[in-house]
């Protein structure tokens, strides 16, 4: 009869055999992906914005979510963050006497927090049950509800904390911004882009949009321009407004590997509070140290040894004599 010892001793080198031999461990590391040519987003330009609101209304009726009150009277939806039912929102930094908008110093401003669109979106690739999926063509990251298992892989994965779970719900949905692609058969776009009354956030192929900030940066500040609203190249909209002095940086052309949702600030991106994420993906590193794990059964093999190792330690040899001592004893 085998013992527990000689099966686990047969399992390891069986193991390690097999790992040496057929699937011998290598870097699978990858490129981060990029933006999709065709690729759709959105360009927020915090100069522009007025702090209304208007695209949180517009969001929350698009896409048919309640209100939100962080206020006793609850007349107001009046949501703090991003959540499962709150997909866009718009936040303030205040400085000193606020008495200047887009200024770092005794200044305000504004920044916009949604779904960033990313070319290689770490919650697509956390989620293991492809519930997450980024289009190939627009490029966006959309949501199914019906494969979803409620692992919140996603909701740790993202590095601008974007999908967040509606824990109300029995089904354990996830909540986030999907450029409202449900409205576009009818002809619609992104609804918060579509009730801008500035253009401060404007709807396009992403493509155009950087062109668009690249202008903006190179004009002189104080100098009049065209802005566009509602739809980049779409039905104009435009309007003859002052430049502000932005900063000479487009967050979200290269930020993670390239998001489809570029902004301008006046104010620091760290200030307004944008992370500062290195040019490359997680994604790509996170699926390269798995691969290499996973890839030639390293790190079965490495818990196979562990285990054996405490059996060994804890497990009685079952071809040794038991102690009879204390039986002789009495």
């Amino acid at each position: 009869m085998t013992s527990r010892r000689h099966f686990l001793k047969g399992a390891l080198v069986g193991g390690a055999a097999i790992s040496g031999v057929t699937l011998a461990p290598e870097a699978c590391a990858r490129d981060t992906h990029t933006r999709p040519t065709e690729g759709l987003g959105m360009l927020y330009d915090a100069t522009l914005c007025i702090g209304c609101k208007a695209c949180v209304a517009a969001c929350k009726q698009a896409n048919n979510n309640p209100p939100e009150f962080s206020t006793e009277d609850k007349l107001w939806d009046t949501p703090l963050d991003t959540s499962g039912y709150t997909f866009n929102i718009i936040k303030m930094y205040r400085n000193g006497t606020m008495q200047t908008k887009d200024a770092e110093v005794n200044g305000f401003s504004f920044m916009k927090t949604s779904c960033m669109h990313c070319a290689d979106p770490s919650c697509v690739s956390a989620c293991p049950v492809s519930a997450m999926v980024k289009d190939p063509v627009t490029g966006i990251v959309a949501y199914h509800p019906d494969i979803c298992v409620g692992c919140r892989y996603c909701v740790v994965a993202c590095p601008f904390g974007i999908p967040k779970y509606q824990y109300d719900s029995p089904t354990g949905k996830i909540g986030k911004c999907e450029l409202c692609r449900h409205r576009y058969a009818d002809g619609h776009y992104s609804a918060c882009a579509e009730v801008c009354p500035t253009g401060a956030t404007l709807f396009g192929k992403t493509s155009d949009l950087l062109l668009e900030a690249r202008r903006r940066i190179a004009l002189e500040p104080g100098s009049v321009t065209t802005y566009p609203r509602g739809k980049l190249n779409g039905v104009d909209q435009s309007y003859e407004g002052k430049v502000g002095k932005y900063l000479n940086h487009v967050y979200g052309e290269f930020e993670y590997g390239g998001t489809q949702v570029l902004k301008l600030s006046a104010v620091s991106f760290e200030k307004v509070g944008m992370p500062n994420l290195p040019p490359r993906s997680s994604a790509s590193t996170s699926e390269t140290i798995q691969h290499s794990l996973y890839g030639g059964l390293v790190l079965p093999v490495v818990a196979l040894g562990v285990l054996s190792f405490i059996a060994k330690k804890t497990v009685p040899d079952d071809d040794e004599p038991a102690d009879v001592s204390e039986e002789k004893k009495s």
